[in-house]
């Protein structure tokens, strides 16, 4: 990843960042058609922006290419389906040995009442998973998504 601009990509950062709070939504009157594609495609490989969910943004490499130290650290790491919060109740579920409400809490932030929501919604009725429950004598109760 190279850190030169040409002078029509510093233009372009620089306004980002003095006028639209880091937002790529300007460009030179001059770019059209194909020549702003070029330049904007030329940003985003050199990872100098990059989309972050539906707008364009200067990136931490975009400030440093100006000599700037970015005012913020990396982005979090994005959430995907195997990542989400139902995902790791699903898999401590799917353990031979279950999981306790309070465990599934733990792990999640959740409520009690949101796990129980959780499990009877969106797992039972939604996702149509079989989760059975136990309890040995003088224990908490145990859920299970069943094989």
């Amino acid at each position: 990843m190279s850190s030169k601009l040409t002078p029509t990509q510093h233009t372009i950062l620089t306004h980002a960042l003095a006028q639209t709070q880091g937002k790529v939504l300007w460009f030179p009157d001059a770019l059209k058609g194909g020549a702003k594609d070029k330049v904007t495609e030329s940003l985003r490989k050199g990872g100098f922006i990059a989309q972050v969910k539906r707008e364009t943004v200067v990136t931490k490499a975009g400030y440093e290419a100006l000599g700037l130290k970015p005012p913020f650290i990396e982005h979090r790491a994005v959430r995907t389906r195997e990542t989400s919060k139902q995902a790791t109740v699903i898999a401590m579920l799917k353990r031979t040995e279950g999981a306790t409400i309070d465990q599934i809490c733990e792990a999640t932030g959740w409520q009690p009442h949101t796990v129980r929501g959780a499990m009877a919604g969106a797992l039972k009725k939604k996702l149509g998973l079989d989760i059975q429950s136990s309890k040995e004598s003088g224990g908490d109760r145990i859920y299970k998504i069943s094989a």
